[in-house]
């Protein structure tokens, strides 16, 4: 069988574990990684796809998001990122998460206060956590994690730890799941 990725002999280093940010099943014979930024022009397009292909296979897929600013290129990405660890404390990740992509071309300081207040909580208080870097390791670990991995962009995707290094739309994603699920 064919695959629509080319697949580099890059794989994923550190394994996903209860200490990942995971929506979906968490015992799916499929694992779909994702190294992100917040601000990352790619991963907004690629956040719909991710979406559309956990719908179609709810039963099959888990999603991991792992942090992979780039502060360089996005200046408010580690600031996200932080931000959405500050929700996870909070169990909204996934929600600040998803506002976020849907918000990213916009994202700064003052449009991330607004995402915590549409999720109801305070932006003083989270901002002073993420002031504190009270989250900054997990974001750091999950970035050295990507590194050691081969991440070298963003989006960067990995299906059961192999890294796919092109196409993301939904039947390229989809057809690397099936793939996976036929292999076993």
């Amino acid at each position: 069988m064919t695959t629509p990725f080319e697949v580099t002999g890059g794989h994923l280093t550190v394994p996903v574990t209860m200490e990942d940010r995971i929506r979906g099943p968490l015992h799916a014979p499929v694992s779909l990684v994702e190294y992100g930024d917040f601000q990352c022009p790619h991963c907004a397009s690629a956040y719909p796809v991710v979406r559309e292909v956990m719908h179609q296979r709810p039963d099959t897929v888990q999603f991991v998001y792992r942090h992979f600013p780039l502060p360089n290129v996005h200046p408010y990405a580690e600031y996200a990122a932080e931000v959405s660890e500050a929700t996870a404390a909070r169990d909204l990740f996934w929600e600040m998460h998803d506002w976020m992509f849907e918000h990213s071309a916009d994202l700064a300081t003052t449009t991330i206060r607004i995402g915590l207040r549409d999720l109801g909580l305070q932006p003083a208080v989270i901002e002073s956590e993420v002031d504190s870097h009270l989250y900054l390791d997990k974001v750091r670990s999950d970035f050295v994690g990507g590194v050691r991995s081969g991440v070298n962009g963003t989006p960067t995707f990995y299906v059961n730890g192999v890294r796919l290094d092109r196409g993301y739309a939904v039947a390229d994603l989809l057809a690397a799941v099936d793939e996976r699920i036929a292999v076993g």
